[in-house]
């Protein structure tokens, strides 16, 4: 399963309404962590999204740790991914959103979101890509 931005946003302690994570941790969500994988782009938006709520670089710096150590993180540089997120460009507006939608095509894995410009076009994904797009609210917490 492909985890989007939002979900690793509390590792470098920025507060979100859905906390996957936590939520897995405390057995509400039978995932393994093992199974939870992200896309190397999503390193680079926490730390925009940290400079931008001007968070201590100390707590990115820790973040990015318990990142690199914890999940498997796929290099958006990757040619089918490059290929994959122009395709996807006519979809989502957003190149960030294409890099990630793009990570979970060619990984054939599962994405779980909270971004309403690709939760709206889970359906077009699934039907065209075969992959599933989730969000918290779909695991009924």
């Amino acid at each position: 399963m492909i985890l989007d931005t939002t979900y690793l946003l509390p590792l470098a302690r920025i507060d979100v309404k859905t906390d996957f994570l936590k939520a897995v941790a405390d057995g509400k969500i039978k995932v393994n962590f093992s199974d939870l994988r992200i896309s190397l782009i999503s390193i680079f938006e926490i730390q925009a999204k940290a400079f931008s709520l001007n968070v201590p670089p100390t707590y990115v710096i820790e973040a990015i740790d318990v990142i690199q150590k914890s999940f498997d993180i796929i290099p958006f540089y990757k040619i089918g991914i490059v290929e994959r997120a122009h395709e996807l460009r006519d979809l989502l507006r957003d190149y960030i959103n294409c890099i990630i939608v793009a990570t979970a095509i060619e990984e054939k894995e599962a994405l779980i979101t909270e971004d309403s410009s690709i939760l709206s076009a889970r359906e077009e994904i699934k039907k065209k890509y075969k992959i599933d797009v989730m969000s918290y609210r779909d695991f009924n917490i």
